[in-house]
């Protein structure tokens, strides 16, 4: 079968025409592989469905559940969409996930175990932070960075024993190069993917379900906290995490090949009373929550100090990782006021008409005035709290200061009222608004501090 993306613009090869070269006047001679910042639109294809993707354990359930679209993340597909575009689409999931209660099938984070005696000073060597610091049962969102300082995954490590860690991944295949670390490191460590798939649960009622699935005990998990648990007499791991800034969990099946179904149909009659849905990530929340996406915000060529991850980078670490020596060099650029790249990210807000699904491509943007493109979005949505479009976005270093006016250069499909695709923006505070759990980043900020450890 395949997947049919159904947001084409019937007159795309008219709208579109002229639309598909590369512009020249965005700088990105600080990368090797520049960003594709040709607007071409939606390209109205098909997904092919084959085995050279892998299905997660979810993915009938997730396809039983409605999903009528997906992407590839971690060469696994991911269901992007289940309720309709005619039937409101995006927006009314993400009713169900500020009001009730979500699942999400995010068994694309592949999770990646590394066990064994060295087990803590291998992470400690691959990642920003300080592994020393993560306790068992604990977890903490990383950073992982190539010799050049760039960001190769940004996972949520959970520390599940003194000498077992399991890397959360985001969109990249980080085993492969933890592999060829410790191939030229020699720690005493087995690196392999495990059979293991999270479903989140996110939402204001998620503490509900979840104390109706694992007893009264699961409300004393701390924000990335972990607990052991069972699903239908199956072994879990759950962990206070998420992707939107709500009150969420996650709950990592073990031997999920096989049980799969006894999960997911478990939790959904525990949610019947609480008015579960089943959702594709919410994008709009992890927005306004500042949460980056990477292969979307964030890359292999972006330092974290580009991207509102510098926090990511301590000062106090002692310890050698991979990067150290380029990001403290590139620390001192910045005090210096020498940041050797030529675009950061900011938060931005914009007019045109509300933007209710996932971009095609990345939106263009101008000074105030108009005039040659200088920047770019990444990640765009509406927000209904903030009554008003956000989005994740790259400009010129000069152009970062909260309050300078810009201008976005939108598709047709989200012009003004006036018909007008050249729409106002102004660069704004990131986050939009408070998470329910501050991250890392705010807790430092509170603190007077630049780094987390």
């Amino acid at each position: 079968m395949a997947v049919k993306f159904e947001h084409a613009l019937q007159d795309y090869p008219q709208q579109r025409a002229g639309a598909a070269r590369q512009p020249d006047s965005v700088d990105q001679s600080d990368r090797r592989v520049p960003i594709n910042l040709r607007q071409s639109g939606p390209t109205p294809v098909e997904m092919l469905i084959s085995t050279r993707v892998r299905k997660s354990p979810y993915w009938h359930l997730a396809y039983e559940a409605g999903c009528w679209r997906a992407t590839v993340y971690n060469r696994m597909y991911h269901p992007r969409g289940y309720i309709r575009p005619e039937d409101g689409g995006a927006m009314v999931e993400y009713e169900s996930l500020i009001n009730d209660v979500t699942m999400w099938n995010v068994a694309v984070e592949r999770q990646i175990q590394v066990k064994g005696p060295d087990a803590e000073r291998f992470v400690n060597y691959v990642i920003t932070r300080d592994a020393t610091k993560i306790k068992p049962m604990r977890g903490k969102y990383v950073i992982l960075c190539n010799e050049e300082g760039g960001i190769i995954n940004d996972p949520v490590l959970l520390r599940v024993a003194e000498d077992e860690f399991w890397f959360s991944l985001s969109d990249s295949d980080l085993e492969l190069w933890m592999r060829g670390v410790n191939i030229g490191m020699g720690f005493n460590v087995s690196i392999a993917e495990i059979d293991v798939a999270p479903v989140q649960i996110q939402g204001p009622k998620s503490e509900a379900l979840m104390a109706d699935l694992f007893g009264e005990k699961v409300r004393d998990i701390p924000y990335y906290g972990l607990m052991e648990g069972q699903v239908a007499g199956h072994d879990v791991i759950v962990s206070q995490t998420g992707f939107t800034g709500e009150k969420g969990y996650e709950i990592y099946l073990k031997e999920a090949t096989k049980y799969a179904e006894d999960l997911w149909y478990t939790v959904l009659a525990a949610g019947e009373p609480h008015n579960l849905r089943v959702i594709a990530p919410a994008h709009h929340r992890r927005i306004a929550a500042g949460i980056l996406s990477w292969g979307q915000d964030v890359d292999q060529e972006t330092l974290p100090f580009q991207c509102a991850l510098a926090y990511q980078v301590p000062r106090n670490k002692e310890a050698d990782y991979i990067g150290k020596q380029k990001l403290e060099k590139v620390r001192e650029q910045i005090d210096a006021g020498r940041p050797p790249f030529s675009h950061i990210m900011v938060g931005i807000r914009f007019g045109g008409s509300p933007v209710t699904d996932y971009a095609n491509d990345f939106w263009l943007i101008s000074g105030p005035d108009g005039g040659e493109p200088e920047g770019y979005v990444t990640s765009p949505w509406y927000s209904p709290e903030l009554e008003t479009n956000i989005a994740l976005a790259y400009v010129p270093y000069d152009l970062r200061t909260v309050g300078t006016r810009l201008t976005v250069h939108l598709p047709v499909e989200y012009a003004a009222a006036d018909g007008s695709t050249d729409v106002e923006a102004e660069v704004v505070e990131m986050p939009f608004r408070p998470s329910v759990n501050p991250n890392a980043r705010e807790r430092a900020r509170a603190k007077g501090i630049d780094f987390a450890d």
